[in-house]
């Protein structure tokens, strides 16, 4: 080797940046969820690109200031899960025409302060990049208003390229979600602008 083959390859290598972490969080807790099929979807796409993992909620109470001067386990395990992710990708079902009230509830306690003797101070979600996808039969626009009014009030960047899928008429009776290729396109669309928005 010459030694200007040595020197290009010694400073002709370029750093790889290590892959941003995304954290989906599931909005169905029922197992083998639609919702899950979908984010298994935008998972594939993500391959190469991003880390994902999945945010365990399954435990979370419902929000009481009663429970935070003690913070409970399952909360403290997805402040922390969400403090590692430089975004957070919700998958949503929509519940008469709204946000399901145990994602709202998730949302509450993430979104409160974490230093509890300044109530206006940051939470675990502070500045995440945020985004939704929703599956569901009906009512996509009006959760997903509630989605838009409500990520960036708890002090997130929401990304608003969001992706709504109808469930498959077999679905109901396979229990396979299965996304049309316009449903597959707007995800790979959506996950290009949230790895822009981190990266």
């Amino acid at each position: 080797m010459s030694i200007l083959d040595t020197f290009k390859s010694i400073f002709g290598k370029k750093e790889e940046k290590p892959m941003k972490n995304i954290l989906f969080v599931v909005g169905s807790l029922r197992q083998g969820s639609f919702n899950h099929q979908q984010a298994e979807n935008a998972a594939k796409l993500l391959e190469g690109k991003a880390n994902v993992t999945y945010l365990d909620w399954t435990d979370v109470p419902v929000f009481s200031q009663d429970l935070e001067g003690q913070t409970p386990a399952a909360v403290a395990s997805a402040r922390e899960a969400v403090l590692a992710a430089d975004a957070i990708w919700f998958f949503s079902p929509v519940y008469n025409f709204a946000i399901p009230g145990s994602v709202k509830n998730l949302i509450d306690w993430l979104s409160r302060a974490l230093d509890l003797s300044d109530t206006t101070g940051a939470s675990a979600l502070q500045d995440k990049v945020t985004t939704v996808s929703l599956v569901a039969n009906g009512g996509h626009e009006q959760a997903a208003d509630q989605y838009r009014a409500l990520l960036p009030f708890v002090r997130t960047q929401f990304v608003d390229e969001l992706t709504f899928a109808r469930v498959n008429d077999s679905a109901w009776a396979d229990g396979k979600f299965v996304a049309d290729e316009a449903t597959l396109a707007q995800l790979e669309k959506q996950a290009e602008a949230l790895l822009a928005a981190i990266n």
